[in-house]
């Protein structure tokens, strides 16, 4: 079972959160500010939930400092009320592993706790959905949805997407995704990779796909 910590000073939110997550199955604490949550890093925490504006002296951006000064490899996700672009790269800059702004869907950060336990500590069941950024994957259906909005991709699109999402963080070459999407029999300019980047940032512009030079592409989340 795993013991995640959330650090929200709404009670009520920070209640409903913890009711979600136990239904699941998770072991839940609850603190409602930093200097609290301060105490407890020692804990074996597998997950940490952070709200960035915290009452005192201890804001979000502290505290994970201090969790990853304790441990590098613990996940931690941020919350914030705030300008997201902001409080996004800064997480990043951080070290945080995921952000959603409030006002946010309980379902929906629960399905993003899934989906970063399993990235982090592997889990032998077939993740169906997969939370990325402000898109949801149903490999289901083989959909992509933006707040429930329904996004037309190809095919090609669709599976570089779900590629990436995938293995978030990983960088991959152009050769690497032309055996992924194409198949290893494809025989052209691996310049085609570009190409469907391109229409995949134009129909999905919030996601965080970082072009490496002379090399290939990484999806940070």
């Amino acid at each position: 079972m795993y013991k995640i910590a959330v650090v929200e000073d709404e009670k009520n939110l920070a209640s409903l959160v913890a009711k979600y997550l136990e239904n699941e199955g998770y072991n839940v604490v609850c603190y409602a500010n930093g200097e609290e949550a301060q105490k407890h890093l020692d804990d074996d925490i597998e997950l940490w939930i952070l709200d960035i504006m915290l009452p005192g002296i201890i804001s979000g951006y502290d505290l994970i400092k201090e969790i990853h000064l304790h441990n590098i490899n613990t996940p931690v996700i941020f919350t914030s009320a705030r300008d997201q672009t902001i409080d996004r790269v800064m997480g990043l800059e951080l070290g945080s592993d995921d952000y959603i702004s409030k006002p946010y869907s309980i379902r929906e950060l629960v399905l993003r706790v899934k989906n970063l336990l399993n990235r982090t500590y592997g889990n032998n069941t077939s993740t169906k959905e997969y939370i990325i950024g402000d898109y949801l994957i149903d490999k289901d259906k083989r959909s992509v949805y933006f707040k429930k909005e329904l996004i037309q991709l190809t095919s090609k699109e669709y599976n570089l997407f779900l590629y990436l999402a995938e293995n978030p963080g990983k960088a991959f070459s152009r050769e690497q995704i032309l055996n992924a999407v194409w198949g290893s029999d494809y025989f052209g300019s691996d310049r085609v990779v570009d190409d469907l980047l391109r229409r995949l940032r134009q129909k999905l512009p919030n996601l965080f796909i970082e072009t490496i030079y002379g090399y290939g592409y990484r999806l940070l989340v």
